[in-house]
């Protein structure tokens, strides 16, 4: 689709601007449609019951164990292997006897396994317990340069910290180089931890991802423990028979819908946007919430594009309208178009309704309301690229948090929750509280470095990286390691946000906390959503495609 020129509309004072980007297509096509890859019923019963079988000897561990160390990497290891929602009861009662340890004489990884264990979970650790492995200059004892696993423990660790925590940062730069340059040495399984979370550490995975890639490693293992391995396979195997089913449902639903081949000029990424969600949560009674948010993202994926990469300033003011109407009247003052996209959507909204109990219906009238505000925040956008306006970062961040679009994904990822999703839960979220802003923080800054490059080449409105240079008379890179230094202090708010009491349930602030964790691996090198021929397919085949052989 090539760049159309300038059109002149009614009045000399505003251009009528039509500009288009071209995407590449679907990469999986009707794939997940047409392949059937679940296993047959008849396996999936016999792997639902050894499932079970297994389960019964892995909550006999939490029994029989009583040394406190063995009872840490037992839950370490569980969790990284995405089984933890099985166990969540032992787990707790394991984490109250964790708590009250005495950890005076614990060495470097058993300190900082103790304090990410508790810190994941929302206690309150107090960081200058690593105050033990500092000489009296105030650095890191030289004894320690040589302990890859008691180092890459703390390193894992140092992400977690909350304002104020000077330790931990001095953590980070203290482990990371070093861990670097042991890595030649380490054992193949060691090795192999090392390289992963150098990459991108524990707390800032996407877990279902991190299950897939640590069975592969907690394998050669030779500490490893073979009943928590199998149950590893087999658990990943009938989630994804799950997860092939919801996508092959919503990805028939999305092909019916066809705004993909009527608005051609969008983004058609229905099987990566699935993928988003199930980042957001992966475990299987959440099913419903998956289904329902994988929908509302491909639907705001088409709107971003309409606003942002094909229509003009006076359709965008069009359709900003008919959504705060929000009723099907408002279709006859849209341009021809627009008038299906914005049918389907109040009628997708409306099968929302549909599959929520009759006490729950209320939760769309939110999602209605983050979607008004999303497409206001659209509309100044485009104003700005319009008037070629360079806002101060303060101006930018005020509109683009919300454009980011990270606030209504969350909103949408509780609208098919179960009771935990109560009307105070989206009144809290309605006030974009602390944990909100600064996930929308993270998404924004980390989309806007990512992008700068590619959207520069087209008529595109001045991301947050324009904004900072303009402000502050600098260049690209200082600009762009400025906004990861926000990026860095918003995921500390976030810690901060996740620690007990929190405001409203831990699940629905673990929600926000996995968003952002998908964030930050799409964003990581590139961005792969929309540049989805990438290392994004990868890990789709990785968690939606290839199961293990058990």
């Amino acid at each position: 689709m090539e760049k159309q020129s300038l059109l002149t509309i009614v009045g000399d004072e505003e251009a009528k601007v039509r500009k288009s980007s071209k995407f590449h297509p679907s990469i999986w096509g009707d794939y997940f449609i047409q392949n059937s890859l679940s296993h047959a019923e008849e396996s999936t019963q016999r792997t639902i019951k050894r499932v079970e079988e297994l389960k019964v000897e892995v909550k006999s561990m939490f029994e029989d164990t009583s040394d406190i160390l063995q009872l840490m990497n037992l839950i370490d290891s569980i969790q990284m292997l995405g089984l933890d929602y099985h166990f969540e009861n032992e787990i707790d009662k394991a984490l109250r006897l964790i708590y009250e340890v005495d950890d005076k004489n614990y060495g470097l990884y058993e300190t900082s396994l103790r304090f990410r264990l508790l810190r994941q979970h929302g206690y309150h650790v107090s960081a200058d317990i690593f105050n033990k492995f500092k000489d009296d200059n105030g650095s890191f004892i030289s004894s320690l340069n040589g302990d890859a696993k008691g180092l890459l423990s703390l390193y894992n660790v140092s992400y977690l910290g909350t304002h104020g925590e000077t330790i931990l940062d001095e953590a980070k730069s203290f482990t990371q180089p070093r861990l670097v340059s042991l890595l030649s040495e380490l054992e193949q399984s060691l090795a192999a931890q090392v390289s992963l979370f150098l990459e991108l550490p524990i707390c800032r995975r996407i877990k279902i991802l991190l299950a897939r890639k640590y069975i592969l490693i907690y394998q050669e293992d030779v500490m490893r423990n073979n009943v928590i391995l199998e149950l590893a396979k087999l658990n990943f195997n009938l989630l994804q028979s799950l997860h092939q089913e919801e996508l092959k449902k919503i990805s028939i639903w999305w092909k019916d819908l066809a705004l993909a081949k009527s608005l051609s000029f969008t983004r058609d990424r229905v099987v990566e946007g699935y993928y988003w969600i199930l980042s957001i949560y992966f475990e299987p009674q959440h099913s419903r919430a998956r289904v329902i948010c994988s929908k509302m993202i491909s639907l705001l994926s088409i709107t971003d594009d309409i606003y942002d990469n094909y229509g003009t300033l006076e359709e965008c003011t069009l359709l900003t309208e008919a959504i705060k109407r929000w009723n099907y009247q408002a279709v006859d003052c849209l341009p021809e178009y627009l008038k299906d996209y914005y049918l389907k959507l109040l009628k997708t909204c409306e099968e929302f309704e549909e599959e929520l109990e009759l006490n729950e219906k209320y939760r769309v009238l939110y999602l209605q309301d983050e979607m008004k505000a999303q497409v206001i925040s659209y509309l100044e956008e485009a104003r700005w690229g319009i008037e070629r306006h360079v806002p101060s970062l303060d101006e930018h961040l005020r509109n683009s948090l919300i454009s980011s679009g990270c606030s209504i994904v969350s909103c949408a990822s509780y609208v098919g929750l179960g009771e935990v999703a109560t009307k105070e839960v989206f009144d809290w979220h309605s006030t974009f509280p602390k944990a909100v802003e600064a996930c929308c923080l993270i998404g924004r800054l980390l989309n806007d470095i990512r992008s700068h490059e590619l959207e520069q080449g087209r008529d595109h409105t001045a991301s947050t990286v324009e904004s900072y240079m303009k402000e502050n008379d600098t260049n690209v890179k200082v600009a762009c390691e400025k906004l990861q230094e926000i990026v860095e202090k918003a995921w500390k708010d976030l810690n901060k946000e996740s620690l007990n009491p929190t405001k409203v349930p831990r699940i629905i602030i673990e929600r926000i906390v996995n968003l952002s964790r998908s964030l930050q691996e799409i964003y990581k090198y590139d961005d792969m959503y929309t540049n989805s021929d990438t290392k994004m397919k990868d890990n789709i085949s990785l968690v939606l495609v290839e199961s293990f052989p058990v």
